[in-house]
């Protein structure tokens, strides 16, 4: 497969990349939905089930060459790509717009997950009792995990390790939040910023041979932790790539109906009229993450004030982003028939 790329299939991977990157940043969005909606998520997840026993002989073996090819190792590390590109520019450039211009953000979201339900939905052609209840279960546990109560932090080693195996599962599973799962699990906070800060701060440390954070009980506790965040959110990957793969091809239809349902319960976590709330101390005084900043604990949603000027810009930020969706699977499908 990876042989009959054309040179705007991988420009239009790297740029799926990108946008999967940037949405597994986002709370309440999820990476997995953007690889369902572009049409590449059986592919996807059929190429990190190639990472097996099999792959594993290959590397003792020393055929690196066999091993690319077995893996389709191409398209994922295209994918990779964008994923980092996205790390350093769009995801910061999110973190940016979320903290100026929250509302249409969320708004964009919002409308991206409605054109993408609209998306998947009209081509389902499997309608029977049996997958709507799928659907509504999914909808039910979407639903569900947006109202549940963030837990405290816990930096135990197997926590965040299990942290890691669920974390990942934005990437693998449309409509579930791996960073939204994370603020439930109470960790976001410890695994997605003070510890990718320490890495950051020991990897520029290191940059001009400076090695005084070995002497530093406190970073070398939170490499530790992002050490096994990593190991567990690999585990993870792998593993739930298994299982999934193994549903798509004997459940096919019941698995697409689940995952339906899952990115239609996700629109309650990224509804855009909310407002955050904050975790506090039993004094009352707001708690602070590493840098300052005050830690997320959950979302008071509320109706929009039709009567406010933003209300209607964000209402055209909703239909920007469904539209967008739309364009980008269009674009997606005529690629498909411009290569038949």
């Amino acid at each position: 497969m990876q042989e009959t790329r054309t040179f705007s299939d991988k420009i239009f991977l790297v740029i799926k990349g990108i946008l999967m990157g940037a949405a597994n940043k986002v709370p309440g969005v999820s990476g997995g939905m953007v690889a369902f909606v572009a049409g590449f998520y059986e592919e996807f997840i059929f190429s990190l089930r190639r990472f097996n026993l099999n792959s594993l002989k290959l590397i003792v073996n020393g055929r690196f060459r066999s091993l690319w090819y077995y893996t389709n190792g191409r398209f994922l590390s295209l994918l990779v790509l964008g994923m980092v590109i996205s790390y350093f520019s769009v995801s910061l450039l999110l973190d940016y717009l979320i903290t100026h211009f929250e509302l249409y953000v969320w708004a964009s979201f919002f409308g991206m997950i409605l054109g993408s339900i609209y998306y998947i939905s009209k081509d389902f052609e499997e309608w029977n009792r049996r997958n709507i209840g799928f659907m509504l279960l999914g909808i039910i546990a979407g639903v569900s995990i947006s109202f549940l109560e963030p837990a405290a932090q816990n930096d135990n080693l197997w926590f965040v390790f299990f942290c890691g195996i669920i974390g990942v599962s934005g990437m693998t599973l449309p409509g579930l939040s791996g960073s939204f799962i994370l603020i439930l699990l109470g960790n976001y906070v410890l695994l997605l910023v003070d510890s990718v800060n320490a890495l950051y701060m020991t990897l520029s440390e290191i940059m001009v041979f400076n090695f005084s954070f070995t002497e530093d009980p406190e970073r070398l506790r939170l490499l530790k932790v992002l050490l096994t965040f990593t190991a567990g959110s690999i585990a993870g990957l792998v593993s739930l790539s298994h299982i999934l793969g193994y549903l798509l091809k004997h459940y096919k239809s019941s698995t697409f109906a689940v995952i339906i349902g899952f990115i239609t319960g996700s629109l309650g976590v990224v509804w855009p009229w909310k407002e955050a709330e904050y975790r506090r101390d039993r004094e009352g005084a707001f708690l602070l993450d590493k840098m300052g900043n005050k830690i997320t604990d959950n979302y008071d949603r509320y109706l929009p004030d039709l009567s406010k000027f933003d209300t209607w810009i964000a209402i055209l930020f909703i239909i920007a982003g469904a539209a967008l969706v739309l364009w980008i699977a269009f674009v997606e499908l005529q690629n498909k028939k411009t290569d038949a």
